[in-house]
């Protein structure tokens, strides 16, 4: 009979929550935490929290309106354990590929704002990269990806089938003129295949270990894509 096997993923979320020179506040989009978070933790994984500054991560307040739940956001607001865990998110700087099987990062406009520079981010996706760990990204987290460089100093996202919010979502949402780019340009700026599906519908991208989302409907698909490479990865490596 085969040993029972921890996974053992990482979240990283964003530490910024100032939406431009708005006056509002963004950070994380709920549902993007929320649905990864507990499909991946009803699979039996052990997720660990991060994010660039430590503590509690900034919630985008639009992301709490009633037009933004789910099953998951709900579970979430009655969940005070992970309330707690969330608030207490170590820093960026003290977490190591090497120690995880994956990474999932959740989106909301912030990381368009930090983690898209953020040299301790960057280095942590190059370190997944080499040590072929699968990664998962939705929504406007796929911007993480923009500065990150495969070891022959390509852009990592050059030549790979890549999803992430589009410009008519953004469109839609009011900010093409807030945000610092639109990031179906900037995915396509940097070799990457984009591609959509409709919009505030369901769209994965999967290129090899690297899973990309387009937007909060996408994120509890991204999570059960990367449970499965997870999955799959372990299977291997335990024959």
């Amino acid at each position: 009979m085969a040993a029972h096997i921890i996974m053992k993923i990482l979240i990283v979320l964003t530490s910024h929550s100032e939406l431009g020179d708005t006056g509002k506040q963004t950070g994380f989009w709920v549902e993007e935490f929320a649905a990864p978070y507990y499909e991946l933790a009803d699979a039996g994984a052990e997720i660990t929290l991060a994010s660039p500054k430590g503590g509690q991560p900034p919630i985008d307040p639009s992301s709490e309106l009633p037009a933004a739940q789910t099953e998951f956001t709900r579970r979430f607001d009655q969940d005070a354990p992970l309330q707690q865990k969330l608030a207490h998110t170590l820093k960026l700087s003290e977490v190591k590929a090497a120690d995880f099987d994956a990474v999932f990062y959740p989106g909301g406009h912030g990381p368009m704002w930090d983690l898209v520079k953020d040299r301790d981010s960057i280095g942590l996706i190059e370190a997944f990269q080499q040590q072929e760990k699968p990664m998962a990204l939705v929504c406007h987290a796929p911007c993480a990806l923009l500065n990150v460089k495969l070891a022959d100093g390509d852009p990592l996202v050059k030549g790979r089938n890549v999803t992430g919010f589009s410009d008519t979502e953004e469109a839609a949402v009011k900010l093409t003129k807030v945000v610092p780019f639109l990031l179906e340009d900037e995915l396509n700026k940097a070799g990457g295949h984009y591609s959509k599906g409709p919009d505030w519908g369901v769209y994965v991208q999967t290129d090899g270990l690297l899973i990309t989302g387009q937007n909060p409907a996408s994120s509890a698909a991204a999570a059960k894509a990367l449970l499965k490479l997870v999955k799959d990865r372990a299977a291997r490596e335990s024959r």
